[in-house]
Formats: C-alpha cells, sequence, structure tokens
C-alpha cells in the first residue's frame, strides 16, 4: 500500500533527471567553449563521479569491477562521446529524434535480457513518443549523415542497454544508488579522459561563466540527475523509465522559447503534448516489472556486502 502510495512521487523525482538534461543544450551553447564536446563529457562525468565516490565512501567488489565498468562504458563513457558526435554531424534536432527511439529499444532488450513481454500498448506508446518528439525538434534540412545517424543509434542503444542491465544487476546488498552511480561516472569518465586528449589536444582556458557552466552540469545535471535515474531504475521496470526520456528534448524546447527566444509552431506544440501524453501513458503499465536483485537481497538477512567493500572508516552509502 504504501509503496504504491509512494510511487508518483518516485516517478516525478525521477522525471527530474531528463528534464534536467533538456537544459544541456542551452548550458552548452551559451556558457561553454565551442567545439568541445569530448572535454564537457568529461567535465560532466568524472568530477560528479569523484565527488559522489566520496560522498558513498564504497568501492566495488568483485565481479562488481568489471560490472560497474560495464555499464559506466554503456551508460557514459560511449554514450556521452557517441551522442555530441550525432548532434554536430545531423541537422535540426535530427538526433533527438533517433534518440527518441528508445523506449522501443529497451522494450526489445527487457524482453530478451529481463523475461518482460512488451505489450502492444508499450510498442504503439513508444511510436507516440518518437513522432512526438519528431514533431518538436526536426527541422527541414539537407541529406542526413551516414555516420550521425550511425552514431546517433549507437548512443541509443548503448543508453538503452545499460539501462536494462543496471536493472537485470540490480545493486549488491548493503550498496545503494549512490555509490552505483558514483562507480559508473567515475568509470565512464576516464575512458572518455584520453579519446578527449587525443581528439581535442590540451584543455581549453575557461572564463567564469565557462566555469559556472561546468559546475551546473557536473552537479546538478550529472551528479543529482544520474543518481535520481539509476535509482529510478532500482524501482521502476526499465521500460517505464524510459519513456521518460522524451522530457529531455520537450525541455530543451521549452527552455529555448522561454530562455532563448527562440519560437513555437503550432505543429511543435501538438508535439510536445503527443510526446508528453506519451510519457505518461508510459507510466501506467505494470507495476515496477521484476524487482532488482538489490532489492531482493535487502529482504534476506544483512551481512557483509557482496559487491561492495567499504573504503576504511567508511559507512555503507545509501543512495
Amino acid at each position: 500500500m504504501a509503496a504504491n502510495a509512494n510511487r508518483p512521487a518516485l516517478i516525478a523525482l525521477t522525471a527530474l533527471a531528463p528534464i534536467s538534461w533538456g537544459s544541456t543544450y542551452a548550458v552548452t551553447t551559451e556558457l561553454l567553449p565551442a567545439d568541445r564536446p569530448l572535454f564537457t563529457g568529461v567535465m560532466r562525468a568524472l568530477p560528479a563521479g569523484l565527488l559522489l565516490l566520496a560522498l558513498a565512501r564504497v568501492l566495488p567488489r568483485g565481479a562488481w569491477w568489471g560490472k560497474a565498468a560495464v555499464l559506466g562504458v554503456l551508460n557514459i563513457g560511449a554514450f556521452f562521446p557517441l551522442l555530441f558526435l550525432s548532434a554536430y554531424r545531423l541537422p535540426g534536432g535530427m538526433a533527438a529524434v533517433v534518440g527518441s527511439v528508445g523506449p522501443l529499444f529497451v522494450a526489445g532488450l527487457a524482453a530478451l535480457l529481463l523475461g518482460d513481454r512488451p505489450t502492444l500498448r508499450t510498442l504503439l506508446t513508444g511510436i507516440a513518443a518518437a513522432l512526438g518528439v519528431s514533431l518538436v525538434v526536426l527541422k527541414a534540412a539537407g541529406a542526413l549523415d551516414a555516420v550521425g545517424v550511425l552514431a546517433a543509434l549507437a548512443a541509443t542503444a548503448s543508453m538503452s542497454t545499460g539501462t536494462v542491465l543496471t536493472k537485470r544487476w540490480g545493486r549488491p546488498d548493503g550498496v545503494g544508488p549512490l555509490a552505483l552511480t558514483a562507480w559508473q561516472l567515475t568509470a565512464g569518465g576516464l575512458l572518455i579522459v584520453p579519446v578527449a586528449l587525443l581528439v581535442e589536444g590540451a584543455p581549453p582556458a575557461l572564463d567564469g561563466r565557462a566555469v559556472g557552466g561546468y559546475v551546473y552540469l557536473a552537479l546538478a545535471n550529472t551528479a543529482v540527475a544520474y543518481w535520481l535515474w539509476f535509482r529510478g531504475i532500482g524501482r521502476l521496470s526499465a521500460t517505464q523509465v524510459t519513456f521518460l526520456g522524451p522530457l529531455s528534448p520537450l525541455t530543451a524546447a521549452v527552455i529555448g522559447w522561454a530562455a532563448l527566444g527562440q519560437s513555437l509552431t503550432p505543429v511543435q506544440v501538438a508535439g510536445m503534448v503527443l510526446a508528453f501524453g506519451a510519457t505518461v501513458f508510459g507510466q501506467l503499465g505494470p507495476r515496477g516489472g521484476r524487482p532488482a536483485p538489490a532489492d531482493q537481497s535487502r529482504r534476506a538477512t544483512r551481512g557483509h556486502p557482496a559487491g561492495g567493500t567499504r573504503a576504511p572508516g567508511a559507512a555503507h552509502g545509501r543512495g
């Protein structure tokens, strides 16, 4: 009874993650150095991961070193560079359109890895979400770039796979979503560092506006947002969580209209209504899917964590 009563609040808190991510475009274009997407990826992920790691004070143990690395690559280390590459090479929000098929990717992967068979309603809702986002962000443009399209598809597949594996693997006993988020952000950020140095060279000089932008991206946009996201994955079904994703391009469109002086056409407004409706409808499915392994383990007797080890003198981190 209490879990059902708290479910709307849980969905609302998880939704804050993609809403926050919707501000990334405005912050990047208005405050940050131009043409440094990989450096921006490092500044988002690595400081946030190290901060959360210092707060959680829990390191992976045993098989979780490998699992944390895999999740860090899928959700952060590969996703960020692929996302930025697609955004730079595709016109008029096409990267967001390709990304909006994420719920359909997750529905298919959840059927294979979690045993959650997608319903017709789930598939139709995913199509409606993608159509709504397309109406909001897609603009007339020239021929599509094949590399950009492949990068956008790969980014979507990477994040979708990471979402489903996060649900499948859960968390080690005694380890909260704060530590799990820290492991992934740190692993992903470390992966991007050599790529950024190789492709973009030395870090650029930063002014006060850029420093403020990076602080916002690292703290609110990444540390807090990804903690809420992974916390939601642990308590909701993978499909429910991914249906919150369209809130990101919708937020970006609203910020562009309210703060950057961009116009919204009637077609875009209709697309926003359609995408938002699909997002809400996507939360009305079966309640929660199968519980994450961490949720199951907490019902058992508490003992030494199977997958996390405390830093010296530290308590177990709990999100």
